[in-house]
């Protein structure tokens, strides 16, 4: 196994003589449209407004990995340091969980015109009036990281853009170096393509194959900036519960399967969730937990660890 482990590991990549796979469970701290309610998207326009249940939901999770021995990366979008009551967000902090900037309004850092950058500045043009998009996504950025500074007395620990890109940030240089120029230097951008299957139909042994087969594509690498990725392993949860409609034992399968590879493969597995997705779709903490359990079953061939550890064995 240790040499098939250290052949597919050089070929993608990665360091060969990884001795055990890096798990990571990482949580976007914002409001998703159709969550909890299918009707739902007003979010789309205050993004990083929280409700009560994503807030309970994201100190629960943290507070369940820790008990297994690991820590969670959080991403808040900045405009949740706007909320009157942050105990819980330096609570998390305080109890090691890292947490990274997800600009302030959730934005599209690859836009090339204004509309595409938010919905909130479609409906409010005046925001921006006047920028270009590569101005409004540096600055959405900064003022993220200000508010974190501000509120918590932290830096943000990473990047992770909204949304996930299939090629990630090949091709756009320009977006590379003004994250190397913000301080960053590593993000979590790219989202490898991976079949959905037919939406409210379980997932078919084709379509848990191809999520597994993605896991390849879904491993750190250095762009010739010299800025790392630390991509989303698939399936995240947005795509399981809006995308395709699962129900909760269909993804569960997939996450185990997909963490499952990665044990056997030393390699990286970055769960994406989000607290606000998660809570009614998986109130018993069921994904976490599962999570926590095969890296508990590995022994000393998988680890919990925040993209920062990843992003050092890259470099």
């Amino acid at each position: 196994m240790q040499a098939r482990a250290a052949e597919v590991n050089s070929g993608l990549g990665i360091a060969s003589k990884r001795d055990k796979a890096l798990i990571a469970i990482t949580l976007d701290l914002e409001m998703a449209r159709n969550f909890p309610r299918w009707e739902d998207t007003h979010w789309d326009y205050e993004k990083g407004n929280l409700n009560a249940e994503a807030k309970r939901y994201a100190v629960d999770a943290a507070r369940r990995v820790k008990a297994h021995g690991g820590v969670i990366h959080f991403f808040a979008v900045g405009q949740v340091f706007e909320q009157e009551d942050l105990g819980w967000l330096k609570e998390l902090n305080a109890e090691g969980h890292s947490i990274g900037n997800h600009t302030y309004d959730h934005v599209y850092v690859l836009a090339t015109k204004p509309e595409d950058l938010q919905f909130r500045f479609k409906r409010a043009p005046w925001l921006i009036e006047g920028k270009p998009p590569a101005q409004v996504i540096r600055e959405n950025i900064q003022l993220c990281t200000e508010a974190m500074r501000t509120r918590l007395g932290c830096k943000p620990a990473g990047f992770r853009t909204p949304g996930g890109f299939v090629e990630g940030l090949n091709g756009r240089p320009d977006v590379q170096k003004m994250m190397l120029n913000l301080g960053f230097k590593w993000v979590s951008c790219k989202y490898p393509a991976h079949p959905y299957g037919q939406p409210g139909f379980a997932p078919t042994d084709q379509v848990l194959k191809g999520i597994v087969d993605a896991q390849a594509a879904a491993q750190p690498f250095v762009y010739p900036t010299g800025l790392i990725d630390i991509p989303m392993s698939p399936i995240s949860d947005v795509g399981a519960f809006r995308t395709s409609r699962w129900k909760l034992d269909d993804f569960l399968r997939a996450i185990q399967m997909s963490v499952e590879w990665a044990i056997e493969h030393r390699a990286v597995f970055d769960f994406l969730g989000h607290p606000s997705v998660l809570y009614p779709s998986d109130p018993e903490f069921r994904t976490v937990e599962l999570i926590c359990d095969l890296v508990k079953k590995a022994g000393d061939r998988a680890a919990i660890v925040d993209l920062d550890t990843i992003a050092k064995q890259v470099q």
